[in-house]
């Protein structure tokens, strides 16, 4: 669950940057949160969210 809420804090933190530096419009952004949570309730969900403790543990024994 730590993994998960950091992850969105950090995407979210680097929307809130791509937004406020004009470089992603608000259409775009509110595109790609929308892609997220759909793609969340999909069978896509768990791999992902493997794939991502697998990055993290791999970065953490480095």
């Amino acid at each position: 669950m730590a993994i998960t809420v950091s992850l969105v804090a950090l995407f979210g933190l680097v929307l809130f940057f791509l937004l406020r530096s004009r470089t992603l419009g608000a259409g775009a952004a509110f595109i790609a949160a929308g892609f997220g949570f759909f793609l969340a309730s999909t069978g896509a969900a768990r791999p992902i969210n493997q794939l991502a403790t697998s990055l993290v543990q791999a970065l953490s024994s480095l």
